[in-house]
């Protein structure tokens, strides 16, 4: 019988390990709607075959930020009773959506890393913000607090982005099994676009 368990045993993955991060401005207040996410040192993932969706509802982009892995798919329902005309010039997604109410045929793909800022050519006031990173590790904070679970055990750089604040990045390893606990502080004067 051990003869049969041993290879069961040998082909389980190994437990994993879970991130959580707490992030606060200059003055310790939590933050909302900071992204935080973990890259592996070392070794590239593949992009992700995944779908998002960025609503738009009472002239407002919903959510205000959405963070996404490389490679995902973004659809753009317009759930308004005025048609809109979504846009962005970023450099790491460059797309129109031209004058439409209901949901385009085909979704974005972004399937490079950055920040991609949104806004409607017909509503100044509507803006967004889609953080595309290269890893399937990340998170946005409710009340200051993001948790990362099923991270694989490696050497990981975190990251934190939030609008118009400077965090310095960290490197940590993970073995299996672990909870890492962290805290992210926005620097005073730090501020970038």
């Amino acid at each position: 019988m051990l003869r049969f368990l041993l290879p069961l045993v040998f082909s389980l993955p190994l437990a994993a390990a879970t991130l959580t991060v707490q992030v606060t401005d200059a003055r310790g207040r939590a933050l909302d709607d900071a992204v935080v996410y973990a890259v592996p040192e070392g070794r590239s993932l593949p992009l992700a075959r995944r779908t998002a969706t960025m609503d738009q509802r009472n002239r407002q982009f919903v959510p205000q930020v959405l963070p996404v892995q490389a490679g995902t798919a973004v659809h753009f329902p317009n759930n308004d009773d005025v048609q809109h005309h979504v846009y962005s010039f970023s450099p790491a997604k460059k797309f129109q959506l031209p004058l439409y109410k209901g949901t385009p045929a085909n979704p974005e793909i972004f399937d490079r890393a950055g920040v991609v800022t949104l806004g409607c050519n017909i509503h100044d006031q509507m803006s967004a913000f889609i953080i595309v990173v290269d890893t399937p590790y990340f998170a946005k904070t409710e009340r200051g607090l993001a948790a990362i679970d099923d991270v694989e055990a490696g050497r990981y750089t975190v990251e934190v982005w939030n609008r118009g604040m400077r965090f310095e990045p960290r490197v940590v390893t993970l073995k299996g099994g672990d909870t890492l606990s962290l805290t992210f502080a926005a620097g005073r004067g730090n501020a970038r676009p």
